[in-house]
C-alpha cells in the first residue's frame, strides 16, 4: 500500500511539476488524456434527438422456430408483449335475439266469430270457452306488468291499433326504414314480399267493434331471464283496399267498396330488453276460413312467329335421252 501510494504521489507530482528527463513523456501522456473523444459523435448537437429517432431497432421474428419448441411461459410472454389475447379452447359467437321465430301457443279463433250473436247457443258456448282460456292469459298479463308497470289493457289496445295503422301506411308508401320499427324481424320479409311490384291504396274507415285482447302468452328463450311476450288482439274494422299490379291493372279489392275485416294480430315485445317495443309479429288465419280467390296476375305474352305458308312440292322427273348418234358404237 505504501509503495502504491508513493507511486501515485510521484505521478501526480510529475503531472503538476514537469521537470527533468521525464518532462516530454509526461506532457504527451497528459495530452492524450485531454484529447480523448468519440469519433462517431456529430459535430452539431442541435438535431440529436431527431437523429436518434431515425434508427428504430426491430426484433425480427424467428421464422425457423417451431411452435412446439416454445414453452407455454415463453408463448404467454410473447403474446403479452404484442398485446394479443390467448386463444380459447372453445369457439364463441355472439348472437342477438330480438324476436321469436313464430307464435307460441297460438290462439285458435272460434268458428263463425263476428257473425254469431252471443245470445244464441253457439255464441254462449264461445263465451264460455273464452272464459276457460282466460286464466293463462291473465297470468301472462301479470308477468308483463312485472316488467312494464304501466301496462293497461285498454291503453294497449289503442296503442296496438295505432301500430296496425302505421304498418299499413308504411306499406302503402313503401317506407322500409320506418317499417322496421313497427314490424319484427320475422314479419318483415313477408311484408316486403307482399308489397313488391304492387301499388296499394288503403284507407281505415272505422272500428265496427273496439279492439280487445283475446290471448296473451310469455315464454323464455335460451335462458330463464330472456323473456318474450306475445299478445293477440282482435280487430273488427271497416276498410278500403285496392291492389294494382306494376302495369296499373286491378288485382284485388276496390277503392269504392268498403268491407268489414275481422283479423287476429299478434304483437310481440322483448320484455328483458330495457328498450324493447311492441311490434307487429304475425297474423293468425284460422283453418276454418275458406281460401281466398287467387288474385289476377298479369304476364307478358310471348310473341310467336307467324306460321310459314305451306309450299307445294312439285316433283319433276327429267330423263336424259342420248341420241344413238352420240352413243359410241359397240364393235
Amino acid at each position: 500500500m505504501a509503495l502504491s501510494a508513493a507511486g501515485l504521489f510521484g505521478i501526480k507530482l510529475t503531472q503538476v511539476l514537469p521537470t527533468g528527463l521525464l518532462t516530454p513523456f509526461m506532457q504527451s501522456a497528459v495530452n492524450l488524456q485531454q484529447l480523448r473523444y468519440r469519433k462517431t459523435k456529430h459535430w452539431n448537437p442541435k438535431w440529436k434527438k431527431m437523429r436518434a429517432l431515425k434508427v428504430v431497432k426491430i426484433e425480427l421474428p424467428k421464422y425457423n422456430q417451431k411452435s412446439e419448441d416454445v414453452s407455454e411461459d415463453e408463448a404467454r410472454m410473447k403474446m403479452k408483449e404484442r398485446g394479443v389475447l390467448p386463444p380459447r379452447p372453445w369457439v364463441e359467437r355472439p348472437f342477438y335475439l330480438s324476436a321469436t321465430g313464430g307464435i307460441f301457443e297460438a290462439y285458435v279463433p272460434p268458428e263463425g266469430d263476428g257473425k254469431i250473436s252471443p245470445i244464441t247457443t253457439q255464441g254462449a258456448k264461445q263465451k264460455l270457452q273464452f272464459l276457460e282460456k282466460k286464466t293463462k292469459s291473465m297470468m301472462a298479463i301479470r308477468k308483463i306488468r312485472s316488467y312494464e308497470e304501466d301496462f293497461d289493457t285498454p291503453d294497449f289496445c289503442s296503442m296496438a291499433e295505432g301500430i296496425y295503422k302505421k304498418v299499413h301506411e308504411h306499406m302503402v308508401t313503401k317506407n322500409l326504414e320506418q317499417l322496421e320499427e313497427v314490424v319484427t324481424e320475422r314479419a318483415y320479409p313477408e311484408v316486403v314480399h307482399n308489397i313488391e311490384d304492387k301499388t296499394i291504396h288503403w284507407k281505415f274507415l272505422k272500428s265496427v267493434e273496439l279492439p280487445r285482447i283475446v290471448h296473451a302468452r310469455c315464454t323464455d328463450i335460451v335462458t330463464k331471464e330472456n323473456i318474450f311476450a306475445q299478445v293477440t288482439v282482435r280487430f273488427h274494422t271497416q276498410q278500403l283496399l285496392a291492389i294494382y299490379d306494376r302495369f296499373g291493372r286491378l288485382m284485388h279489392g276496390s277503392e269504392i267498396l268498403a268491407k268489414d275485416v275481422l283479423e287476429y294480430i299478434v304483437f310481440e315485445k322483448h320484455l328483458s330488453n330495457e328498450y324493447g317495443q311492441w311490434r307487429l309479429h304475425d297474423k293468425i288465419i284460422p283453418d276454418w276460413l275458406p281460401p281466398h280467390e287467387p288474385s289476377a296476375r298479369t304476364y307478358r305474352r310471348s310473341v310467336e312467329p307467324p306460321p310459314e305458308p305451306e309450299t307445294a312440292v312439285v316433283e319433276s322427273s327429267t330423263e336424259t335421252k342420248l341420241n344413238d348418234a352420240t352413243k359410241p358404237a359397240v364393235a
